[in-house]
């Protein structure tokens, strides 16, 4: 590995976002999920969490869609919502889902300065009930065109973007966030990695 590759993985993982995490649910398309890889890696979020209670995941899935941003990130998967958010309560203080009701508030009123992961339903039918019992609220990305819905590759972008600028302004990006083990675990694995020597 050369020292400029070295570097670079190094000055990424001081950017790297503590107790900033999205949760996928039953969400079909691969693609879709990998793309929320992508965008996640682009703005420093480690941790990705995976419920597929309907389906089974496959890790090669939408390969293309990620760049291979998954192969930097910390992939969690469940197969029980109630075990997901058992893990989550470890880490988050907030869990917000996107869905639109009575109580949801604007993206732009969602605090991401906090300990906070926010969740992505499917496609079809958006979050489950049992994942909203869980949560302790819920946003929508202003809109207003004659759709009232995005991909959800697209909404966890604008979601993150807007973590993203609120963390910056914060200054969550001007030192390291992540704990000094999970850094030196991260360093370990990520220069071992053949990917870390092949790009």
């Amino acid at each position: 590995m050369t020292e400029q590759r070295l570097h670079k993985i190094e000055q990424v993982l001081l950017k790297r976002q503590a107790h900033l995490g999205i949760v996928t649910e039953n969400v079909h398309d691969p693609h879709n999920i990998f793309a929320c890889m992508r965008t996640c890696d682009s703005v420093g979020i480690q941790d990705v969490h995976i419920i597929q209670t309907a389906m089974k995941t496959s890790k090669g899935w939408g390969s293309k869609s990620s760049s291979s941003a998954n192969k930097w990130l910390s992939i969690h998967h469940y197969n029980e919502v109630s075990t997901c958010f058992e893990a989550l309560r470890k880490t988050y203080d907030v869990i917000y889902s996107t869905h639109l009701n009575t109580q949801a508030v604007s993206l732009y009123e969602v605090d991401f300065t906090k300990k906070i992961a926010v969740v992505f339903g499917n496609e079809k039918d958006g979050v489950s009930n049992e994942v909203l019992d869980n949560c302790d609220g819920n946003f929508v990305i202003p809109q207003v065109g004659m759709i009232s819905s995005l991909n959800i590759s697209v909404a966890c972008a604008i979601t993150v973007y807007e973590a993203y600028r609120q963390r910056i302004a914060a200054g969550f990006y001007e030192k390291q966030n992540i704990s000094k083990s999970q850094y030196e675990a991260l360093l370990k694995k990520w220069t071992a990695s053949k990917y870390a020597r092949n790009q």
